[in-house]
């Protein structure tokens, strides 16, 4: 028995010394930095709620070396943000397959100003399917993780017993436990904020609100120009079907405002002054939000 805890002591110390040399420390808020993680070349992920300011951010790195960054974007609704700096001379992180298994052992590790490369034990308490983030955000899966997120730790690494990175850890996206942002959600989110630099997010220009009888969304604002007015969208209409889908509150109608339908046409079937009668509406890219 003393023979496999002394192995397993010094699996974990391998897989946190592999893993902690791509972690590194994000200067972007007063007092005490967070963690991210160098996920590519010249590129750092962190959590998007750490980030309190967007000007002169700087990278501490494993070897003490602090570099200036730069934000290409910010995902509120996955809690994901992208930073670029060149002269990182720690590696990238490595990858594992990405999967989490309900009761598998997993490490955070996230970075210090002070104390330096630091990990936290647990297990992934709980895995689901997609889910929509309070925020907004899709994630590709739901992960939660039963360890302790210390103060400086989200934006870090959540890693497997040998040290493969598998998402980024958050304490941004719920009030109960750490949850970990899944390496396919992570790089979905990468890949779109370095090539648009932010997130589109599609929407429909209406204000809705549910119906107990009959069932469905009632229509009371549309935007002027909006898509919903170009599509044929009036006040008064109450919305009952997205793609054949029935809607009976306003998260039915999220399905179909995700980045991937914006400039799409969907077909609404509404009731107007009794009578059945379907629209076609271009799902357009909601306006971001300018300061």
């Amino acid at each position: 028995m003393d023979n496999a805890l002394v192995a397993l002591s010094n699996e974990l110390a391998s897989a946190v010394q592999k893993a902690g040399q791509s972690v590194v420390t994000v200067n972007a808020r007063p007092r005490s930095p967070s963690s991210g993680v160098h996920w590519r070349q010249d590129v750092i992920v962190t959590a998007e709620h750490t980030l309190k300011h967007e000007e002169e951010i700087t990278i501490g790195l494993p070897d003490g070396s602090v570099v200036p960054a730069t934000l290409v974007g910010r995902d509120p609704g996955t809690d994901i943000a992208v930073l670029k700096a060149s002269g990182l001379t720690s590696p990238a992180a490595t990858f594992g397959d990405g999967e989490f298994r309900p009761g598998a052992l997993t490490l955070i590790i996230g970075r210090g100003k002070d104390s330096g490369v630091n990990a936290t034990m647990g297990v992934i308490s709980a895995v689901s399917g997609p889910w929509r983030t309070w925020r907004g955000g899709m994630m590709d899966r739901y992960v939660r993780l039963d360890a302790t997120l210390y103060p400086g730790t989200s934006g870090g690494a959540v890693i497997d017993t040998q040290g493969w990175t598998l998402g980024i850890a958050t304490s941004g996206l719920s009030r109960l436990a750490g949850l970990a942002v899944p390496l396919s959600t992570v790089n979905r989110v990468v890949d779109e904020l370095l090539t648009k630099g932010h997130i589109s997010r599609g929407y429909l220009g209406v204000g809705l609100q549910p119906l107990a009888a009959p069932a469905g969304l009632i229509v009371l604002s549309v935007e002027p120009g909006g898509p919903a007015e170009r599509g044929g969208v009036l006040v008064g209409d109450i919305l009952v079907a997205v793609e054949g889908k029935p809607v009976k509150d306003t998260d039915a109608v999220q399905g179909v405002l995700e980045p991937k339908y914006v400039g799409t046409a969907v077909k609404a079937s509404l009731v107007r002054g009794g009578v059945a009668t379907e629209v076609s509406i271009t799902i357009g890219e909601r306006p971001r939000r300018t300061a």
